[in-house]
């Protein structure tokens, strides 16, 4: 549904970017979770982001959520519609990090990086509530 609106959009309204692959995790890639901690202890290299095999991909996310907010800099972003429960770009709430499907108080960290640095995060959820209002 997003896609469709997007589509919709001038080009110039929106930049399409996953953090996670600018960060060089590849597509598909295995689940990953912030392992019991804040997105902030992940940018501060205090916590970790484990995939489901156990593998540590914390610099993917930080490289990744660093070049999204290099990108949103250079084009002056304001607010940013970002994948809800994403460990990069949850807002609010995500997962856990026991890949058990709880999901807890917090952001991803691409979602914390641009709060810290005055971007208005919102779900894609929250962004057609949004839409709806303003057609309405």
């Amino acid at each position: 549904m997003i896609r469709g609106i997007l589509d919709h959009l001038l080009p110039d309204q929106y930049i399409s970017l996953c953090p996670e692959v600018a960060g060089g995790l590849p597509t598909p890639r295995p689940p990953a979770k912030i392992q019991y901690a804040s997105s902030i202890d992940v940018l501060q290299h205090q916590a970790f982001v484990l995939d489901n095999l156990g593998n540590d991909v914390s610099n993917a996310f930080i490289d990744g959520a660093h070049q999204a907010l290099k990108l949103a800099q250079q084009f002056k972003v304001t607010h940013a519609i970002l994948k809800a429960k994403s460990p990069s770009c949850g807002s609010d709430l995500i997962y856990d990090g026991s890949f058990s499907g709880h999901k807890v108080h917090g952001d991803g960290v691409t979602a914390a990086l641009f709060k810290q640095h005055g971007i208005t995060v919102m779900t894609e959820h929250e962004f057609l509530v949004q839409l709806s209002k303003t057609i309405l």
